[in-house]
């Protein structure tokens, strides 16, 4: 993790976090990870309260522990929260952002879910799911467009835009499972073929 940066936050930025992932809640169709760009956008970008270091270590180290996805949100709001100072600002953050992506998706998603299943037959709730997937896709890759990008020699790193491309067709058009192409990049890794 890259050290922290030094913030001073008051109430009114602490209510702005929670109210922006509030908003990211009621937009995160393909899950949390699918509003990444726009956490970036926020807290990297426009506020400066986290590095893009913070930002990527966060989603790397929630993506490899055990345990829901949505962990990422909770270290934004830890890393957040110590670049302002102090463990009880970690944990602050921690519960801001946390509650702030959980409960409007949970709420929506189960009277949603609860009307869809009652009313599975009509023609717009047939729509709206099939309505629902290029969007979650379009979210989906430019999360994987901001953290490669991310990389500053993302662009002529070609053998690693190969190798994303070919596990994507892989995934795609076979029933190869995703730990097998997993295996497979980590074995380029070792030998530093990649």
């Amino acid at each position: 993790m890259s050290p922290p940066i030094h913030l001073v936050l008051g109430w009114s930025d602490w209510l702005s976090l929670f109210g922006h992932y509030l908003m990211l809640s009621l937009m995160s169709i393909g899950g949390a990870i699918s509003t990444t760009s726009d956490m970036h956008r926020y807290l990297v970008e426009q506020h400066h309260w986290l590095t893009q270091s913070q930002f990527n270590d966060s989603i790397a180290i929630a993506q490899a522990a055990p345990g829901p996805n949505v962990l990422f949100v909770a270290l934004m709001g830890w890393n957040v929260g110590i670049n302002a100072g102090s463990v009880a600002a970690a944990f602050l953050g921690v519960l801001v952002t946390m509650v702030g992506i959980m409960v409007p998706s949970t709420t929506l998603t189960y009277l949603a879910a609860q009307w869809g299943h009652r009313n599975s037959e009509l023609r717009v709730v047939r729509a709206f799911k099939q309505g629902m997937a290029p969007i979650v896709i379009a979210l989906l890759i430019s999360t994987g467009w901001i953290l490669a990008s991310a990389n500053i020699h993302a662009a002529t790193d070609w053998p690693l835009w190969a190798i994303a491309i070919f596990s994507g067709l892989v995934i795609w058009r076979t029933k190869v499972h995703l730990l097998w192409l997993l295996a497979f990049g980590a074995l380029l890794g070792w030998f530093q073929l990649i």
